[in-house]
């Protein structure tokens, strides 16, 4: 008898839930499936939830859209798909649609317009430092911003004669608190003989709203980003969460990780010897996305002495997840606890990670300094007499 005809498929997010063959692999690799142990929280149950909304087969319902709204979007399942699911791409659609039939949270909200006016939200942080001590701490969202450096960079940069230029994304929230890894990385471009230029009217790089389903708000940052940058050959970013959004919105433009762009350039530059421990987190979104790890362990390894211990306790995901770390501050605690346990036992001085979203997040937890790892590796540059 033959086979029932099927038509074709042309919802893309049912093309690519069809891909998914229901093998399992991913469920090992799922954060949230260890932590729950149930179907609905692997990248397998939300797949065939997505998709069966998508059919319309089974009504939405607020323990379904919990279930997705759960999701880390860390993108650790696509590493181990043997099918090759495109999870993050399946993972925007679902939420783009969600958020078309259910409002988002007032604070999510709020968010994704403070994000959208950089330098609004730079005053608002300098205020916030300001008044950190004073701010109950089950409020402290955030941790405490630093002071900015961002005048000394901008004049260095004006300053320098050298032959290779590339321009640098900046971002939102990285404007007040990713300021000393900026000085950090132009400390090493100035070492490997290239000029940072920062685009004045670049803007947030849309991941927030990307990742809660404003879909059209991050396409119109994205435009923005392409104005600003039209003129760039090459786009170095720092977050590594950012990464992705930045490289969609500049098709035609390089856009490549700090940490890459440096460890390309290694040859150029000279270390000093550290006998200090220091402890290594590996973001998600570094590891399975930008995939600039083997690049960060090279940079490391050069440096004489160093003694490293790269965090691998409990989950797999630190719990930041983009907005999840302030509209699910629990939860998100509970991904990071194992985390933070083995630092503080590992003895190491300080904490290396290379997203800025899994920084704040650690830093909440721990007096000592978590850092971007250009942030150290500029700090043990060998400073060579002319």
């Amino acid at each position: 008898m033959p086979a029932p005809h099927r038509p074709p498929v042309t919802d893309p997010l049912v093309a690519m839930a069809d891909r998914c063959v229901q093998c399992g692999l991913c469920l090992p690799a799922c954060p949230t499936y260890g932590r729950d142990r149930i179907e609905a929280e692997s990248p397998r149950g939300r797949i065939a939830l997505t998709r069966a909304w998508a059919l319309e087969s089974l009504e939405p319902t607020g323990r379904g859209d919990l279930h997705l709204d759960q999701c880390l979007a860390c993108r650790r399942c696509e590493a181990v798909c043997p099918a090759g699911v495109p999870f993050g791409a399946l993972l925007l659609q679902a939420r783009g649609r969600q958020r078309e039939r259910r409002p988002a949270s007032r604070v999510q909200r709020l968010v994704e317009s403070l994000v959208a006016h950089p330098r609004l939200l730079s005053v608002l942080f300098s205020a916030y430092r300001h008044v950190f001590r004073f701010v109950p701490e089950r409020l402290r969202v955030l941790p405490r911003p630093p002071a900015l450096t961002e005048a000394h960079v901008a004049t260095r940069m004006e300053d320098s004669r050298t032959q290779e230029t590339v321009d640098l994304f900046v971002g939102c929230v990285a404007r007040s608190y990713e300021s000393a890894a900026r000085v950090a990385l132009e400390q090493l471009c100035n070492a490997a003989g290239v000029r940072l230029r920062v685009p004045a009217t670049q803007n947030c790089c849309g991941a927030i709203g990307a990742h809660a389903g404003n879909l059209a708000g991050a396409a119109s940052l994205a435009s923005i980003n392409r104005k600003a940058f039209g003129h760039a050959t090459t786009v170095v970013t720092l977050a590594t969460g950012c990464h992705e959004s930045v490289a969609h919105a500049l098709p035609t433009t390089t856009t490549t990780d700090a940490i890459d762009f440096i460890a390309a350039r290694i040859d150029r530059l000279h270390w000093r010897a550290s006998e200090e421990h220091i402890a290594l987190h590996l973001p998600c979104s570094q590891r399975n996305v930008v995939r600039s790890v083997p690049a960060l362990r090279r940079l490391l390894a050069a440096v004489p002495g160093l003694r490293i211990t790269e965090l691998d306790a409990g989950f797999g995901c630190c719990g930041a997840a983009g907005m999840q770390m302030v509209t699910d501050a629990e939860r998100a605690a509970g991904f990071r606890a194992p985390l933070i346990a083995q630092f503080e036992q590992s003895g190491a001085s300080r904490l290396l990670s290379a997203n800025l979203g899994c920084r704040l997040h650690l830093q909440n937890a721990t007096s000592r300094p978590v850092q971007h790892p250009l942030e150290f590796l500029a700090s043990r540059l060998a400073r060579l007499s002319p």
